[in-house]
């Protein structure tokens, strides 16, 4: 499992930049050449991905006037150049992509807080430590997406999907509100994990207090979690229950951690961090409790372990696909 770094604000300048070069008319190969070296560096990749999403983002809302000021004053700062500055080689960029240089010159504090959503993403194995503009910090597990809008009195995050550790500044005057299927969690300044699950979310609260509210057809249901409490959403009727911290929040640590699990939940989250799917032979030992711990993406040693324990078979009946199945003793023959 790799864990991306989070790019800098310089990163983000200088990836503005290079967007900017790298979108004209005429671009040598001697840029291309710089580019693949400072690519290279860790955050820069990262920081030149979210300049080309933000770029995307900003064709929706080209008529923004603060948009068209800082596109004016690009172009005046462009326009002011000296006169004897050499001219040959030179052109200016595409005009959409000018817009999205000017666009990021508005950015600041590590995040994209100028008008609409701006996403992060991981993808399967990853994991990924954003910072927000307002000081917070989202970590993102394997396979995840979060959306961020700050508004003058309110920070909405949706959680599309995946799971995310929530580390939230402290600002009375703009709760900090996370939406993530039909549930909403509200906070001021706290730690807490929501996690995407086949009907509904699971909040975990690690420090602080949140308020979660979900619906259950015209009836709003609200529950207040204090830390060391967790609460599914996909059980209406469910009272927040006590859970080991240090379990559930393993995964911020590259490890998944179970206790008493039963094994086909196990097999669903090892599932989770790699591209190789674990397909487990319905039967009694899908029951089977599984308490061990386990580094995220290393599926070869999950499958070695729960093969040992459970005396089950191992089979690849097809490329990226590992069978998990009770062994069976061959008739003995005269």
């Amino acid at each position: 499992m790799s864990l991306s770094p989070a790019p800098t604000d310089q990163a983000r300048e200088q990836a503005a930049a290079w967007f900017a070069r790298l979108n004209t008319r005429e671009t040598s190969s001697a840029d291309l050449q710089a580019f693949r070296i400072w690519r290279q560096t860790p955050g820069h990749k990262e920081a030149y991905d979210e300049a080309v999403a933000f770029w995307k983002e900003s064709q929706a809302f080209k008529a923004d006037p603060d948009i068209q000021e800082a596109l004016a004053l690009a172009f005046s700062q462009t326009d002011k150049a000296p006169a004897s500055r050499p001219a040959v080689g030179v052109s200016r960029p595409i005009i959409g992509l000018s817009l999205a240089a000017a666009v990021l010159a508005l950015v600041g504090g590590g995040a994209f807080v100028f008008r609409g959503a701006h996403s992060y993403a991981t993808d399967v194995g990853q994991q990924r430590l954003v910072r927000l503009a307002d000081g917070s910090t989202v970590r993102l597990d394997t396979n995840s997406k979060v959306e961020v809008r700050f508004k003058a009195g309110r920070r909405d995050v949706r959680l599309v999907r995946g799971q995310a550790m929530f580390q939230v500044a402290h600002d009375a005057a703009r709760p900090f509100v996370v939406q993530a299927d039909g549930a909403s969690v509200t906070a001021l300044g706290t730690r807490f994990d929501v996690k995407h699950e086949a009907s509904g979310v699971r909040v975990t609260l690690v420090q602080g207090s949140v308020e979660v509210r979900a619906r259950d057809g015209a009836a709003p249901h609200v529950w207040r979690l204090q830390p060391g409490q967790s609460v599914s959403t996909n059980q209406p009727a469910a009272t927040p229950k006590p859970v080991d911290i240090a379990v559930a929040t393993s995964w911020t640590e590259g490890r998944l951690v179970f206790h008493a699990m039963p094994l086909t939940q196990a097999v669903a989250e090892v599932n989770r961090y790699s591209r190789d799917r674990i397909d487990l032979e319905a039967g009694p030992m899908a029951d089977q409790p599984v308490t061990a711990a386990f580094n995220a993406g290393d599926t070869d040693a999950f499958v070695a372990a729960m093969a040992d324990l459970h005396d089950l078979q191992v089979t690849r009946p097809e490329k990226g696909v590992i069978r998990l199945s009770e062994a069976r003793t061959k008739d003995a023959h005269p």
